[in-house]
């Protein structure tokens, strides 16, 4: 059995009273911008804790395809000097738009909707 709250639960807690209490309080532009900020903060560590695992998987399995395997950030800048060279594997294309959906999922969902 886990500990409650969990972190997701903390999580949307902090949001929930950044978004229902504070914001509507707030008058001062800036404050209510860094506000907005903070929320979208949130967004993103909530979605890292519920998707990460999960898109490292397929990170994982898409760059087996390519025929590599290693530490993510080594596996990506060595497909970049790949690209400069122009040598990219096969694959690579259909990779990069996939490695860039899996960001967006967590970063930005809403960029997804709008251009699948």
């Amino acid at each position: 059995m886990r500990d409650r709250p969990t972190a997701a639960e903390l999580l949307q807690a902090v949001g929930e009273f950044l978004e229902r209490e504070l914001l509507p309080a707030l008058e001062d532009p800036r404050l209510r911008f860094q506000t907005l900020v903070a929320l979208n903060a949130l967004g993103i560590a909530r979605r890292e804790l519920a998707l990460g695992e999960a898109l490292e998987g397929e990170e994982d399995w898409e760059f087996a395809h390519l025929g590599r395997e290693g530490p993510l950030g080594e596996l990506l800048r060595t497909l970049a000097a790949r690209i400069r060279e122009g040598q990219a594997p096969p694959g690579t294309l259909a990779f990069l738009k996939a490695h860039v959906g899996r960001k967006l999922r967590i970063a930005s969902p809403r960029y997804l909707e709008r251009y699948p």
